[in-house]
């Protein structure tokens, strides 16, 4: 029986770096289309299915406890240079959907626990914003629960299309494991 903690080596560092700049390069793509919008929660809404995607796929191949907090980091961080409220988000989500997932599942290694991760990182980023659109933006919780509908659906969709994208990540990654091209549970082919 694996520990709830091991050791990362570099490939999985590695690894994760990679699907973070991936992440960060489709936020790129995603993200100029709702830069400039007031409506609570539509940015986390666009960006839920692809960051559920590569977070799944992340977690199917480096099933280790910290995977997904060192996957916020990596993709943070270069947000930080643009927006340290993306930064934030990034980091306390990927933070909070780690701890969930070992009070719910302890450890990675079932497709369920993957799934519920991946899924609810971006839904879990909805709190930090709010609480940075009140301290930077000026807005206030009044604003959000005196129009409260389309902030409502924006959640709702966010974990939907979190939970979907995951679901997709999880299918394309037990697809490259089938493949050969993606190792199940991070294994050497001589281990």
């Amino acid at each position: 029986m694996k520990g709830y903690f091991q050791k990362f080596k570099l490939k999985d560092f590695v690894f994760l770096a990679v699907l973070a700049a991936a992440m960060t390069l489709a936020g790129g793509v995603t993200m100029p289309l709702v830069m400039h919008t007031t409506l609570f929660g539509l940015r986390n809404m666009v960006a839920a299915p692809l960051y559920a995607l590569f977070c799944a796929i992340g977690l199917m191949k480096v099933r280790k406890t910290g995977a997904l907090s060192v996957l916020g980091l990596f993709s943070a961080v270069p947000l930080a240079f643009m927006s340290l409220v993306m930064f934030f988000n990034n980091v306390v989500a990927a933070l909070l959907a780690e701890g969930l997932m070992l009070l719910l599942f302890r450890r990675y290694e079932k497709k369920g626990a993957v799934l519920f991760a991946a899924g609810i990182y971006m839904p879990l980023s909805l709190p930090v914003t709010l609480v940075f659109s009140m301290w930077l933006n000026g807005s206030s919780f009044n604003d959000l629960v005196a129009a409260p509908i389309p902030a409502i659906f924006t959640s709702l969709g966010t974990i939907v299309l979190g939970f979907l994208g995951a679901w997709a990540g999880c299918k394309i990654a037990a697809e490259l494991q089938k493949a050969g091209k993606l190792k199940p549970y991070g294994e050497d082919a001589d281990a």
